[in-house]
């Protein structure tokens, strides 16, 4: 079963959105450096692998807003991303954005499910930290 592990949440002003999850909820927001991705800590979290400590809370991004990714996303986490995007396909959903990798850590895609919801999927990267 796919538990959802990560948000993102779509910004028009980088600065103004990191400065408002900052000061509304006290996130520890961190630019990711070569990217237009700011990571979002929401909770005290293990230094290692950035999983919270509190049980039930997740960590997630802010990213810049596109034509197709307008709207928060919730990620979801698998075992195999091209078979879960192939269930998503088999299922009646549709691929919006295929994989793509975040070197070191895994790989990622988005896909829209039958209501029209975007969500994404998350697969770590085995050999990630060997």
């Amino acid at each position: 079963m796919g538990g959802v592990v990560h948000f993102e949440i779509p910004t028009e002003d980088r600065e103004r959105a990191n400065s408002f999850y900052a000061s509304a909820f006290g996130w520890n927001l961190s630019p990711m450096q070569g990217m237009d991705y700011t990571i979002a800590l929401t909770a005290e979290s293990d230094e290692q692998t950035g999983a919270p400590k509190e049980s039930g809370v997740i960590n997630g991004a802010l990213f810049s807003r596109t034509d197709t990714l307008k709207s928060p996303i919730l990620t979801i986490d698998v075992d195999d991303i091209d078979a879960a995007l192939a269930h998503v396909e088999q299922s009646g959903g549709s691929v919006v954005q295929g994989k793509d990798a975040v070197p070191g850590m895994g790989y990622y895609a988005y896909f829209k499910d039958t209501e029209g919801n975007i969500l994404g999927v998350w697969q770590t990267d085995a050999s990630a930290g060997s």
